[in-house]
């Protein structure tokens, strides 16, 4: 890549030698002039050190957060066939110690005291590691070359992985347990198991049939009864395939360009540069001709339908500047008029289409997929859904690439990259560094990948030649078509069966594909112009002393209030509106919910074709359910969302419920609800705390259980109950002006025509508030008979949300635990892969709580919990001032960070709007009074609140139950780090919740949310002569 080819680095720039005085050999600077939006105030360098390692160093003057990430080139491609999961082994035991940090959670322990994380992933040829920090040095001043901040010794830390790494043998067994526990993790995940499908089926002798994740099994057990010292192998994996011409640094950070550059040549020249080729796979192609015209049904976990095409398509690395698959994509996956979708939706037999084209590695050829989500008729039509699909390519066949359906798209490309907002800094890091590793000139770093540059008519040819009968695989996925699957897949255990596609078929799908204009059918053909690309492009840009912290209100009355910010941060030609309509009937009964939903989902399915432009445009809407009743967004660029948002809202006022699209939303929420039951456990667990934590709240049970007996009528009636009298809050902030906002509010209120609601009527959000000493427990059997994994959280209540002083001690306490409870309970103790601690707040409570996902017994997790606690007391009776300090300042940090981008503003202000608080000044103040606790107090609120033995301590344990049991539930447990055998206990027993009405009646409720400032504060409101 680079290294071979610095010519194509170093498009415009030329090379410049900077010197270093304290290198043998100068730094090569390749490029610093990078193509960036027009808002970005970073400055770049791209430099390549002495041992070939490339570097983009990133001047953020404003950052909060610095980072780096480093992008190996090499993942599980380069995995030995009897190994599977090296490159992810190699991955995790790159954290466990260096020589010159050796302890083995050192890096850590240093990000987590300087409000940072980290974080790693291995993909197919690349392993990318990042973490972020503090920016600024601890004593708040500006970071230079003397006053470091801490991002200097997160770097040397970081460096350290790629120079020396231990790969300390008493970390071994944990860390490929930890792999184990993750692999477990995604054994009944259809994504996972599909996905492994297709590359099991795929040519042996390319390197796409690996399995990428490894279990303790390949990696451990089979190797050492084979003799193999697998230590060994990991560090020779290392030796062979980390070296400094395979990696790409990007490094971000508040202090100059100088300073960085100096940093990274003197902490990562240490790397060794074996000089290894670019990984590349030239010889073999996943699919071979045996491979191709094969049908495959298989079985998943999930009640899903789908018909998958798999295409070998085009090697795009090097057409970065045409990217032919974007066109053909953009076609085959249109939902408006015209299109594949639209078809098939008009046929009853579609809910969703995805096309694309993925590249699979450095030189082998993409692969273009067709996602189809399939509806009952459908499924029994595939055939035909089949034919379709290659009468649209006859289309593209026999009509000429358009240059204007380009141009739309390289423009809408190019306004979208001008006006790219910042994202949080491991974010950018990581995903740049990755793409360092493509051929693209250095000056297109940021927006290469998405930026469109040339219209090649030929290329886009070439792909659509590619999408024919001989050149393509098909799966199908159902859990009860066809029946009779024959194979199980050897990692992940999916039921398949595969053969090749029958004559009979091919012949039918070659002569669609082969149709003439005559034959083909009318009701396709290419898209419109869009109506939707946004012309006024201009922002009002103003210097703002200091950006106003709240938005107004500019309208409050019977019928809506109107909340309301321009832009004055991100100066972009972008707007958000929020609009929360108000109806006590929604959430009145558990039916009344489902009723909801279900319209909801119509208005949704009746805008797919009118809003696909939009959302090509840049304009997208919701139209969901939040805790008071209706919920609509619109966003985007400015300039058309008024149109887009009339459009909405005449759709909810008029909707006319067809009984044929009523029964198949109706199945696809039937599956939906039943399916949110075979999700992984961790992602079901949330939920019963919620119920069991608030005044009103259904469970997916309740909800399934009401379904069937909701027909189109029901839903007809309730509509026009529902639309009839609601009060409408409305948030709109951007890139809009006052009069302009107020003319949204107007327009909502003049379509929907509502009768007033009474403010007495308006719902109340209230949670359950646990009485000092509780003790509760509920337990749930788990639907998925295959899953092995039990899930607890443990959850202790600790008070009223909007006491500064509950907020403050919790987050403090967030900080201060978070490390060592994954350190302990994760790394060590290897519990599961899934461990989390964290302050978990309600509608009006605080608390904390863990999640942790095993095979082991919930009451096994409790103990380690419990256990944990105990010795955490110890921890921090004995914390030293400056590591106390240390915390408090991190979390300072943390809630001072600045925001990104306008999204994120929108939706810490909608979070106050709608929890009725009004504290839109909650991080400031939470920050100022974290910064005067004592240790004194935080012990004393330890003591009350968390310790397992304290009287006062009032918790509740949600236990999900596996129906599957693991091999290794009993050695595991008996193989525990830590004390096992004490039972740490306040003396009281817990009470089993077997009925929850009974359980809710016994506790108070909390008052509702008590305003931070009166709203009549926030009130500018032009009185009307």
């Amino acid at each position: 890549m680079s290294s071979s080819k610095p010519s194509r680095d170093t498009a415009a720039s030329g090379v410049v030698m900077s010197d270093s005085d304290h290198l043998q050999q100068p730094v090569e600077r390749l490029a610093d002039q990078l193509e960036v939006p027009s808002l970005d105030d970073r400055t770049y360098r791209v430099i390549r050190l002495p041992n070939q390692l490339e570097a983009l160093l990133v001047h953020d003057p404003d950052t909060d957060k610095a980072s780096a990430a480093l992008d190996v080139n090499v993942g599980n491609f380069s995995d030995e066939d009897e190994m599977p999961g090296m490159a992810h082994a190699v991955e995790h035991l790159l954290f466990m110690g260096t020589k010159k940090y050796p302890v083995e959670n050192a890096y850590n322990v240093y990000l987590s005291s300087h409000s940072g994380s980290s974080n790693a992933y291995t993909g197919a040829t690349s392993t990318n590691y990042f973490f972020d920090i503090a920016a600024k040095p601890s004593n708040g001043e500006e970071p230079s070359a003397t006053n470091l901040s801490p991002l200097f010794g997160g770097l040397d830390r970081f460096a350290q992985f790629f120079i020396e790494p231990l790969f300390l043998s008493s970390t071994l067994d944990r860390e490929l347990r930890a792999v184990d526990s993750e692999n477990k993790k995604n054994l009944q995940s259809d994504q996972w198991r599909l996905h492994q499908l297709e590359k099991s089926l795929s040519n042996s002798k390319h390197p796409y049939c690996h399995f990428s994740t490894g279990n303790f099994e390949v990696l451990k057990t089979d190797p050492e009864s084979k003799g193999i010292d697998v230590r060994q192998k990991f560090i020779d994996f290392h030796e062979k395939h980390y070296s400094a011409n395979r990696m790409k640094l990007c490094v971000l950070g508040r202090e100059p360009l100088d300073v960085l550059e100096k940093w990274v040549a003197e902490l990562f020249s240490g790397v060794p540069n074996k000089d290894l080729p670019q990984n590349r796979w030239e010889t073999e192609v996943p699919y071979a001709k045996e491979h191709l015209a094969m049908q495959c049904f298989a079985k998943p976990v999930m009640d899903s339908r789908e018909l998958n095409l798999y295409f070998p398509f085009l090697d795009e690395e090097f057409l970065y500047e045409t990217q032919p698959n974007r066109y053909i994509s953009h076609l085959i996956g249109h939902e408006g008029p015209g299109s594949i979708m639209a078809y098939l939706k008009s046929k009853g037999w579609a809910n969703s289409l995805s096309a694309g084209a993925y590249q699979i590695c450095p030189g082998t050829p993409g692969i273009f997929d067709c996602q189809i989500r399939l509806t009952k008729e459908g499924l029994k039509h595939y055939k035909e859904v089949v034919k379709v699909f290659f009468q649209y390519v006859s289309l593209l066949r026999q009509t000429p690439p358009q240059e204007w359906i380009f141009e739309e798209q390289k423009g809408m490309a190019d306004v979208d990259f001008k006006f790219k907002q910042k994202t949080p800094a491991s974010r950018f890091t990581s995903k740049v560094c990755a793409i360092m590793q493509r051929p693209l000139p250095r000056e297109w770093l940021l927006s290469g990948q998405s930026r469109l540059r040339k219209f090649d008519p030929e290329a886009i040819n070439k792909g659509v030649q590619l999408l024919r009968p001989d050149n393509f695989r098909m799966t199908i996925v159902s859990r009860d078509f066809p029946g009779g699957w024959d194979q199980k897949e050897q990692w992940y255990g999916t039921e398949y069966k595969s053969e090749k596609i029958p004559e009979e078929f091919l012949a039918e799908i070659s002569k669609a594909l082969n149709c003439t204009a005559a034959d083909r059918l009318p009701a396709l053909h290419l898209p419109h112009r869009n109506q939707f690309i946004p012309t006024k492009l201009e922002v009002e840009k103003k210097e703002v002393e200091r950006p106003a912290s709240a938005p107004r209100v500019i309208r409050n009355d019977d019928v809506a209030r109107t909340w309301y910010k321009k832009d004055d941060t991100f100066w972009v030609p972008k707007a958000n509106l929020i609009v929360s309509i108000k109806n006590p009937s929604i959430f009145a009964s558990a039916e009344n919910s489902v009723k909801s939903k279900l319209f909801t989902d119509l208005v949704r399915d009746a805008l797919e074709e009118y809003s696909y432009d939009a959302e090509l445009a840049g304009l997208q809407y919701n139209v969901s359910l939040d805790s008071r009743g209706l919920f609509i967004e619109v966003s985007g660029y400015n300039d058309k969302l008024p149109v887009l948002l009339e459009q909405v809202l005449i759709t909810m006022r008029d909707l006319e419920v067809k009984d044929e699209r009523f029964e198949i939303i109706k199945e696809r929420l039937t599956r939906g609800y039943k399916n949110c039951e075979l999700q992984q456990p961790f992602t079901q667990i949330g939920d019963y705390v919620s119920w069991l934590t608030s005044e009103h709240d259904y469970v997916v049970e309740q909800l399934v259980a009401e379904l069937p007996g909701i027909t189109a009528d029901a839903v007809r009636q309730f509509h026009r109950q529902t639309m009839s009298q609601l009060h409408i809050e409305a948030y709109v902030h951007g890139n809009v002006y006052k009069e302009d906002a107020l003319k949204l509010t107007d327009m909502i209120e003049k379509i929907l025509k509502p009768r007033i609601l009474a403010k007495e009527e308006w719902p109340i959000i209230r949670s359950l508030d646990f009485p000092a000493g509780s003790n509760f427990l509920f337990q749930k059997t788990l639907r998925d008979p295959a899953n092995v994994n039990h899930c607890i959280e443990y959850y202790l209540h600790i008070g009223d949300k909007g006491d500064r002083m509950v907020r403050a001690k919790t987050q403090l306490l967030d900080q201060i635990i978070h490390e060592p409870a994954f350190d302990q309970l994760r790394t060590k103790e290897q519990l599961g892969y899934v461990v989390f601690s964290g302050l978990r707040s309600s509608a009006t409570t605080y608390g904390f709580r863990f999640i942790i996902q095993s095979e082991r017994t919930s009451e096994y997790l409790e103990s380690r919990i419990d256990s944990f606690l105990v010795t955490q007391t110890a921890s921090l009776e004995s914390m030293s001032d400056a590591d106390f300090e240390s915390h408090k300042r991190s979390v300072i940090i943390k809630r001072l960070e600045k925001l990104k981008n306008l999204d994120q503003e929108t939706g810490r202000h909608w979070a106050q709007i709608n929890n009725e608080y009004y504290d839109f000044e909650s991080a400031q103040r939470d920050a100022a009074q974290v910064k005067q606790l004592t240790k004194a107090e935080m012990v004393e609120f330890y003591s009350t609140y968390i310790k397992p033995t304290s009287p006062t301590r009032a918790k509740l344990v949600v236990q999900l139950i596996a129906q599957g049991i693991g091999p290794k539930v009993t050695e595991a447990e008996e193989s525990s780090n830590g004390d096992t055998t004490t039972i740490w206990s306040n003396g009281t027993e817990p009470l089993l919740i077997r009925n929850v009405r009974d359980y809710k009646a016994r506790l108070s409720v909390t008052a509702g949310a008590r305003p931070v400032r009166d709203l009549s504060e926030f009130e500018e409101i032009d009185s009307k002569l």
